[in-house]
């Protein structure tokens, strides 16, 4: 069959149909997400599941499909941009739920649009299918906020733009990390004071070399100028007091603040610190 023409009815209906579809949407009744695999050498239940020799798409029951294409791209005629990129929607671990809510995982990223709070979109995966595909299927509005559709659009960013930490900073930090990761998300006094941070994000100066100094911004709500009757300091010092003051980085410093008491220059300057994993 030939292709459709760019001004024919068939293209005019298709790109009407996707005019609503913004990055964040959600197709709930699509269930299935596909990925090339060698069952020879599987790597997960649906490829040891193919019957066939060489590679060959394989798919996985899911629940659902988000577009993480931006939107922009989404809504441009289909005849000369055909495809949108879209991820499936599973169900994380429930201990989860919280860290990534607040943004702070890699891996999965949340919708509060959807009626099932327990569902996220699995970042690690993503499927490319046409226009015509996306044309006929049930949206689901996945970001109904402004607020939440940049909250939507920095974990996209962050999952493909994480910075390549020096293997050196690795093995300094992971202590702290260790820590950090083991009290998120706990009833306790440290574990709520780690739920009331936005971000962790870390600097060296003058660059990334083995004699840098490492600055920590643990940034936090305006509001919450103190956590469970204490000052934020207790805080700082235990956690800057895990890293081995007697590296190639020397003493660490660092702040608890909020992004107002941040330069745009240090902002810009620094990267996030992620909790559950750390780029190499």
């Amino acid at each position: 069959m030939a292709r459709i023409g760019e001004n024919s009815e068939e293209a005019l209906r298709i790109d009407a149909a996707i005019q609503e579809w913004q990055q964040g949407d959600a197709a709930l009744d699509e269930g299935w997400v596909f990925h090339v695999a060698d069952p020879k050498a599987a790597l997960t239940d649906a490829a040891a599941d193919g019957t066939e020799e060489g590679p060959l798409a394989v798919p996985s029951e899911v629940e659902g499909l988000v577009v993480v294409s931006q939107t922009c791209d989404v809504v441009r005629t289909c005849v000369r941009r055909p495809f949108v990129d879209v991820s499936p929607l599973c169900r994380p671990p429930s201990a989860m739920l919280n860290e990534i809510r607040r943004g702070q995982s890699t891996r999965f990223a949340c919708l509060p649009g959807l009626p099932d709070e327990t569902l996220a979109v699995d970042l690690e995966r993503t499927m490319t299918v046409e226009k015509a595909i996306l044309a006929g299927w049930k949206r689901t509005r996945g970001c109904p906020t402004d607020e939440a559709a940049r909250a939507f659009s920095r974990s996209l960013a962050r999952k493909r733009a994480r910075f390549a930490f020096p293997d050196q900073f690795n093995k300094f930090v992971k202590p702290m990390q260790d820590r950090l990761a083991s009290k998120h998300g706990k009833n306790s006094p440290e574990g709520r004071a780690l739920q009331a941070l936005r971000e962790i994000r870390v600097q060296a100066s003058p660059s990334w070399s083995t004699s840098a100094s490492i600055f920590f911004w643990f940034i936090r709500n305006d509001d919450q100028t103190e956590f469970d009757g204490k000052g934020w300091d207790q805080w700082l010092d235990s956690w800057l007091g895990l890293l081995d003051s007697s590296s190639a980085y020397g003493i660490p410093e660092g702040l608890v603040t909020t992004l107002q008491g941040m330069t745009a220059a240090d902002y810009v300057a620094s990267d996030p610190l992620d909790l559950d994993h750390l780029s190499t």
